[in-house]
């Protein structure tokens, strides 16, 4: 292995970082919109019972669900409201900067590089979306007291599979995909770090230059 090969791409990489998380920050809000419908169209679709609407707010979500709390109002009224769970999906979306900055750092063209993020970036979104939606019935099955765990249970939702789906997709999904992503694209210019070119096998410097000297 060329280890000083590896490490040009380890720097580059992680000089693009900075400007990549930049970016991705600043259109934070554009870049979850899609990830906010995806979850959106999954949770009123598959669990009517449990959520009504989901709305983005800049780069946040509010996700207003069918249990019943009491609220108590900025006056000093309480009363019956619906439960209201503001989400953040960029804790979920890192995984788009860290893939930035890998592909940046890989020697490809122009066309190759934009299809790995066109492909990178719709991988991303769906990942995004299983996190976002499992953080939302984590905090309903757990956070919310006896109505929220109350109402997971009455839609026939077990709370271990949501811990481990939450689990799942705060801990891996976002680490493991831009990796994966980026070896699975980029397969060959990791085989020729791995293994560079070799000299024909049966022939070493040595043979070689004691043959051209007899």
């Amino acid at each position: 292995m060329d280890a000083s090969e590896v490490r040009a791409v380890g720097l580059r990489a992680l000089l693009w970082l900075p400007l990549s998380f930049f970016i991705w920050f600043a259109f934070s809000s554009p870049l979850i919109w899609p990830v906010v419908q995806m979850a959106k169209m999954a949770m009123l679709s598959i669990w009517p019972t449990l959520f009504s609407d989901i709305v983005q707010n800049g780069h946040s979500m509010e996700v207003t669900t069918r249990v019943l709390v009491n609220q108590v109002a900025p006056d000093g009224r309480s009363g019956i409201g619906e439960l209201i769970l503001i989400q953040n999906p960029l804790l979920y979306g890192y995984s788009l900067p860290l893939f930035s900055g890998l592909v940046m750092a890989t020697p490809l063209g122009f066309r190759r590089r934009l299809i790995q993020f066109s492909i990178a970036l719709a991988v991303i979104w769906i990942a995004q979306a299983v996190g976002v939606v499992a953080e939302t019935l984590k905090v309903l099955a757990f956070d919310s007291g006896t109505p929220g765990a109350n109402a997971v249970t009455a839609a026939g939702i077990a709370p271990d599979p949501v811990a481990l789906a939450y689990q799942f997709g705060y801990l891996i999904l976002p680490a493991v995909t831009p990796i994966a992503l980026w070896v699975g694209f980029n397969r060959d210019f990791i085989e020729s770090l791995v293994h560079p070119a070799e000299e024909p096998e049966g022939k070493s410097p040595g043979q070689t230059q004691d043959t051209e000297e007899s």
